[in-house]
């Protein structure tokens, strides 16, 4: 069967969502939440399953995140002399967490099928001005997918009259047969070390990072990336995660469903705003854009 693509109003579950899907594989993008992919089967291997017991607003499953990844520090930050405070989501550490896109509704703009692949392009147009976050932008999020891979684009546009900070991140969950069986592959030197509210204080070296394993560990960790390479490696599948930028940041985190685990791109770290590290600035109408993609690979192990 060729790829095909199904757009789908649930009036029920207030959900409106898309499927792109043939034989082989699936994925399952819901636009009124924030056009997370709550679902991804690739060549018949359920890669990301969707986390029904857990509120998206908790989980921020596969979100994309925009304006920042991870923490602003009391909510606080200056951007060139004028200081701003953001609305606090995370209250017992007193955060501001993940931006503001989870559970924007974004349109589909665009579809196109082959015989090999399926894509859709999503917007959200943010006309309104944010508590803390006093900028307009237009955000577009395509999704690729093959037989054994998913391209995931995202494309943001400085919509206002002034230039503004940001950084992307993605929070997608992985499903593992085996969580205490699986590894992470990835080249690091630094790790970032936090305090209790989970905001960076500094950084330690590292020398393990190339083999993590992944077996009876409970992690929240943030590593700089010495190449734009990470590998999952299951007991049922190898996934390979390229970024096209060249500064990159992973932060892994185990939740409280069993043998899941976010493996989540980013390319600032937590509190940015205020350390800089990893700090974008996007002037009026100007553009950035990054892809992430993951690849199926041969299992090797």
């Amino acid at each position: 069967m060729p790829f095909q693509i199904k757009h789908v109003f649930n009036t029920e579950k207030n959900l409106n969502y898309v499927e792109l899907y043939n034989d082989f594989s699936s994925a399952k993008i819901i636009l009124n939440q924030g056009a997370s992919l709550q679902e991804l089967t690739l060549n018949a291997t359920s890669v990301i399953k969707e986390l029904p017991s857990i509120p998206n607003k908790k989980s921020f499953a596969s979100s994309v995140l925009f304006p920042f990844a991870n923490r602003i520090q009391n909510g606080k930050y200056t951007f060139n002399k004028v200081s701003y405070q953001l609305e606090i989501n995370q209250l017992k550490e007193n955060n501001a967490l993940h931006g503001f896109v989870l559970d924007k509704e974004f349109q589909l703009v665009k579809q196109q099928t082959t015989n090999s692949n399926d894509s859709v392009m999503l917007e959200y147009n943010e006309t309104e001005i944010t508590k803390g976050f006093p900028f307009t932008y237009t955000i577009q999020v395509e999704y690729t997918l093959t037989k054994h891979s998913l391209e995931l684009k995202v494309r943001v546009e400085n919509t206002s009259e002034n230039e503004f900070p940001f950084t992307l991140g993605w929070h997608p969950y992985f499903y593992s047969a085996d969580l205490n069986k699986s590894i992470l592959k990835f080249k690091s030197s630094k790790q970032v070390v936090f305090d209790e509210t989970m905001i960076p204080i500094g950084t330690c070296e590292i020398t393990n990072s190339q083999n993590f394993e992944l077996k009876n560990k409970k992690l929240d960790d943030c590593f700089y990336l010495d190449t734009n390479l990470v590998e999952f490696v299951t007991p049922a599948y190898c996934l390979q995660l390229t970024s096209s930028e060249k500064e990159n940041f992973l932060q892994i985190y185990t939740p409280k469903v069993k043998n899941t685990i976010a493996i989540e791109p980013t390319t600032g770290i937590s509190n940015s705003f205020n350390t800089e590290i990893g700090l974008k600035k996007l002037l009026p109408k100007e553009i950035y854009q990054v892809t992430w993609k993951l690849n199926l690979k041969d299992l090797f192990i």
